[in-house]
């Protein structure tokens, strides 16, 4: 389980780069990484709340490293990480399941560059993502 903890916590590392890549003007991947309808954008967010995506993402790696390396026994902030483990879980089995609309397994829209990206890639590591934090949480 090290092992996979392990390249989720890079995962989750890069992701939050890209974010914070993105939101100082980064171009690369972002026009798969934003969903459209007839070439429109359905999300516009703007820099700064890119930039707290980015840091929120790498503040979950550090969670999920917490769940796969603390020893509970002698720590006293169990009860945060392993809430903490339950709701991230929750949180991207959600993003996994989407809106209905544009984003997720269950979409509408799914003939633009970004809905095939997230058929192919976003959905399915949102749901291992989803299947791991389940998984710490039930070890914490």
């Amino acid at each position: 389980m090290d092992f996979i903890v392990i390249i989720t916590i890079f995962i989750l590392i890069l992701m939050g780069l890209f974010h914070i890549y993105w939101a100082f003007g980064g171009k690369f991947g972002l026009d798969k990484a934003l969903p459209t309808k007839d070439g429109v954008l359905l999300l516009n967010p703007s820099k700064s709340l890119t930039f707290f995506v980015g840091i929120v993402l790498m503040s979950f790696a550090y969670i999920a490293y917490a769940l796969q390396f603390y020893d509970f026994r002698v720590n006293e902030n169990r009860n945060f990480y392993l809430y903490s483990g339950i709701f991230l879980s929750t949180i991207f089995t959600l993003r996994t399941i989407g809106e209905f609309n544009a984003v997720g397994f269950f979409k509408k829209i799914k003939d633009t560059e970004f809905a095939i990206y997230d058929t192919k890639y976003f959905s399915p590591l949102c749901l291992i993502l989803g299947v791991i934090f389940a998984m710490l949480a039930y070890r914490a």
